[in-house]
């Protein structure tokens, strides 16, 4: 049974969430559906990137991700993209560009009516998951709307980063990637600056500090981490979405 998630910014305090899966279910109702999160900040694309692209890998390939948010064209546009054999499903607004560092192989606009929108989606979901192929709900897309992610920048003295997400505990997300610092930390001693503080040391784990201790990790996506063991990081370090993060290395 191909698996479908749904990710949004509805929230849960409304119907929006119940009202598109059952427009799936009332289609297919053998559908499996998975949430990843309803609480994706409203309109905001980096946010829904970076959930994004924290979990569609942990799917199996030919997962359908259907991403509720709004289209930033005018008219309304929507696509279907085929992006490292999953297919994602939602607005043409940036967001599918940045999952992921590789381009879609087929992107197709769906053919709306004027007075079709995203809830259409839903039975357009439910059939892609039945097995009808991405062409048969419109021709390809023209259009598709790209932005690149703000990458990290590595020299052999530095590597110079931002803060990209700030987590629901107050970790704080960066774009420095561990095998730039692998690389460019061996053998040499380093120091990390963040706002007025400085540290010099990249820990295993969070619990290798004490509670109330500043860490820095490495998370699953391979991504420098920093926070404060049991506390809100962004809170107490002042930190934020877009702050600068420096790794300079010594010889």
């Amino acid at each position: 049974m191909t698996l479908i998630t749904f990710t949004s910014d509805f929230g849960l305090s409304d119907h929006y969430v119940a009202f598109t899966k059952a427009g799936i279910l009332k289609a297919y109702p053998e559908a499996q559906i998975i949430d990843i999160s309803h609480q994706v900040k409203p309109f905001d694309l980096a946010h829904m990137s970076h959930v994004l692209q924290s979990t569609f890998r942990e799917f199996p390939k030919g997962t359908i991700h259907l991403i509720g948010n709004e289209s930033n064209q005018k008219p309304a546009s929507y696509i279907i993209a085929l992006i490292e054999e999953h297919v994602f499903v939602g607005a043409n607004n940036g967001v599918m560009s940045l999952v992921s560092e590789k381009a879609p192989t087929e992107i197709y606009e769906i053919s709306l009516e004027a007075d079709e929108g995203f809830s259409k989606l839903s039975t357009i979901t439910a059939k892609l998951a039945m097995g009808e192929s991405a062409g048969s709900f419109g021709g390809p897309c023209e259009n598709f709307v790209q932005y690149m992610a703000r990458k990290a920048r590595a020299t052999k003295k530095e590597i110079a980063g931002h803060v990209i997400h700030v987590d629901h505990y107050g970790n704080l997300m960066t774009n420095i990637e561990r095998t730039d610092f692998d690389i460019l930390s061996r053998n040499r001693s380093y120091r990390i600056t963040f706002g007025r503080d400085v540290a010099n040391q990249v820990n295993s784990q969070i619990s290798d500090v004490e509670p109330g201790e500043v860490f820095f990790t490495f998370n699953s996506n391979g991504r420098l981490m920093l926070g404060i063991n049991q506390g809100h990081g962004a809170q107490l370090l002042g930190l934020e979405y877009d702050s600068p993060i420096i790794i300079q290395f010594e010889d």
